[in-house]
């Protein structure tokens, strides 16, 4: 099944639902940043939550970043998308290997640490940003974003993320939102915790092959979930140009990139988010050290 992001109304429209498959985006992931499997079950996890809190926007020009930061062996995860949803992001150390935890799974919390935030940022055309801020509750990602909506964002949310992890890379990795509308039912609300109850994880769901479709119909318990929006398709894909690297160039100062100059000749720069090398030869350094003269005149 491919990546895909539908979004549902179910109980006759006072259930919203959003399903994603990212199970291509967060293998293209662990390959381009060489992740250990639990910093791809981690980081796999950001991907599918920002990816689905990304088809939430509405502007083509708006964008979201969203920072994990534990006190764990991973560091600080960032991952950023428009809303198509293109996604980018990394993980500050990509290699962590810990043994599996007392359910024999990769123990995503401790790689992560059990003290830290999340932030949110959403650049949606306003004066300002809207920045959200919540404490790690579990580290295990979903129950920390279902309690970052609640405290940031006042909305009460079921989050599930599930990314399965074996020797050849991601086998499958999705995940759902569940918000209840204003006009949601005490009974609603109780046929859904218990049909996500029942259910059970998402990546095991995505691994016996169920559609979205399927899977909204087992964590609603609502045969008759409606369709809103179908083509999301999510994506892992930088935006990184040589042109970026020149104006970030620009940015460390006349002394720096002259001391660059005379004693290195040359200068390569990595981009954090897809580790696509950018060359400059001495010639390039020049020209912007030039620039940065001029521009200084203007």
């Amino acid at each position: 099944m491919k990546d895909k992001i539908i979004k549902f109304l179910a109980h006759n429209g006072r259930v919203s639902v959003i399903c994603a498959n990212t199970t291509e985006m967060v293998e293209e992931a662990r390959k381009i940043h060489d992740m250990s499997p639990v910093v791809a079950a981690a980081f796999g996890r950001l991907l599918t939550i920002t990816s689905i809190m990304a088809t939430e926007m509405k502007g083509s020009k708006d964008k979201l970043t969203v920072q994990l930061k534990g006190n764990g062996p991973i560091g600080v995860m960032i991952a950023t998308a428009n809303n198509k949803p293109i996604v980018k992001g990394y993980a500050a150390n990509p290699v962590v290997e810990l043994p599996l935890n007392e359910d024999g799974k990769l123990d995503v919390s401790g790689a992560v640490g059990y003290e830290g935030y999340i932030n949110v940022v959403k650049d949606i055309g306003l004066k300002d940003p809207y920045i959200g801020i919540s404490p790690l509750v579990s580290s295990e990602i979903a129950e920390d974003f279902a309690n970052y909506f609640v405290n940031s964002e006042q909305r009460n949310s079921a989050v599930a993320l599930g990314v399965l992890v074996d020797k050849n890379g991601v086998r499958a990795s999705g995940g759902y939102l569940i918000n209840p509308m204003p006009d949601a039912t005490e009974e609603d609300i109780s046929t859904v915790e218990q049909s996500i109850f029942k259910a059970g994880a998402m990546s095991k769901m995505l691994d016996q092959n169920l559609t979205l479709e399927e899977i909204a119909k087992r964590i609603t318990g609502d045969e008759n979930v409606e369709i809103i929006e179908d083509s999301i398709v999510p994506e892992f894909k930088c935006d990184c140009s040589k042109e970026h690297m020149q104006n970030a160039l620009m940015t460390i100062g006349k002394e720096e990139l002259e001391d660059i100059i005379e004693k290195e000749g040359k200068a390569e720069l990595v981009c954090h988010f897809c580790n696509k090398k950018y060359q400059f030869s001495k010639e390039e350094l020049e020209y912007i050290l030039k620039n940065i003269d001029t521009n200084k005149e203007e």
